[in-house]
């Protein structure tokens, strides 16, 4: 049965009822359906539309400016955190348990907004999607963009991932590759027979250990690249000269370059070695000195930062909207049983939203 939420009330009780409504990747039917039913009854300004397992929201009062505002609504699996907890008060009061970081803190104060905001400033759309947490193909920001590409136009985008309440601008691109090694297997007694393909990894490790990777400053923002092996796969038998080992490598590259400009690097890096990209994803740019962007970076009156993960953001980037992260928790505690968000955190981020939008 789907929980009853009140969007006008602190983002606070909101997070707090949200989280307690369990939402585990594949199943968020029940808060979707809260979502909508709370959105059509107390939000009549908005079109509301459902898509899935996802809720979209949008003003149409004929603004110069749309800012797309993003979350989504499930989460990892529940690892003995719910319900939702309270330690503190005041200023010092935090709220624990699955999703309060990733991202329902978020989610309360994009919702609170959606209800309290008949006569935004800029026109809004309100994306709040499900499996973000699991692989890329299931997430379905992606399938709004294939089967409604239209909700997510707009001028600038803000997703509420954490961020520890600050603007975080852009995003890092993720490449993964496999290096596959080859040789000759042979009985270990007779191994000058074989050829033993996990020893040839290590010049790709050498490679690897000698890298230095760039650290370049884009719009005043410094992003740290990272270039790691993540996994060595080989071996037989404990009797057997290997034939073959593979060594996957994990790169992070700013946005300043493109996902095929990554991949020419890799190959550069790895020259003469058998390279096969697994997964890629480009980054964003930050996209600051947009109007809008502008805007938001005053309304928060605190410094950007540049974000050196991969999130949502790269796809509303792509389309070519400006994109930040900006919401309440440690995103370091995302995933963890420890998960717990700062009160005064949420109300930071529903007050510097309701600054730039109003």
């Amino acid at each position: 049965m789907s929980g009853s939420l009140d969007l006008k009330s602190d983002p606070v009780e909101l997070t707090a009822a949200l989280v307690d409504i369990p939402s585990v990747s594949e199943d968020e039917r029940d808060i979707a359906d809260a979502v909508e039913r709370a959105l059509r009854e107390q939000a009549p300004h908005l079109e509301v539309v459902r898509n899935g397992q996802a809720v979209l929201a949008r003003t149409d009062l004929g603004r110069q400016e749309r800012v797309v505002l993003a979350g989504h609504l499930d989460t990892v699996p529940i690892n003995d955190n719910l319900p939702v907890r309270r330690t503190g008060s005041g200023a010092d009061e935090v709220l624990h348990g699955c999703g309060t970081v990733d991202m329902k803190g978020g989610d309360a104060v994009l919702l609170h907004l959606a209800a309290t905001l008949p006569e935004p400033r800029h026109d809004l759309t309100f994306v709040f999607y499900d499996c973000e947490e699991i692989e890329a193909e299931r997430n379905g920001l992606g399938r709004i963009e294939r089967e409604l590409p239209e909700w997510l136009d707009g001028d600038l985008a803000v997703v509420g991932e954490p961020s520890n309440a600050a603007i975080e601008a852009g995003c890092q691109g993720t490449i993964r590759v496999q290096i596959r090694l080859t040789g000759a297997r042979a009985h270990t007694a007779r191994g000058w027979m074989g050829s033993n393909a996990i020893h040839a990894a290590e010049p790709v490790l050498r490679r690897l250990s000698e890298y230095t990777p760039r650290n370049p400053v884009i719009d005043g923002l410094q992003y740290h690249e990272g270039l790691q092996a993540v996994k060595i796969e080989g071996g037989v038998a404990g009797n057997v000269v290997p034939d073959e080992c593979v060594v996957t490598v994990n790169h992070r590259f700013a946005p300043d370059r493109s996902a095929a400009e990554a991949e020419a690097h890799l190959r550069e890096v790895f020259d003469g070695f058998d390279l096969t990209v697994t997964d890629c994803s480009g980054g964003a740019l930050p996209g600051l000195t947009s109007p809008a962007a502008a805007g938001l970076v005053s309304a928060s009156q605190s410094e950007p930062v540049a974000k050196l993960g991969w999130t949502d953001v790269a796809r509303f980037a792509a389309r070519g909207l400006p994109a930040v992260n900006f919401g309440p928790g440690n995103p370091t505690l995302a995933h963890t049983q420890q998960e717990n968000v700062r009160t005064a955190e949420i109300r930071h981020c529903a007050e510097t939203l309701q600054r730039f939008l109003s």
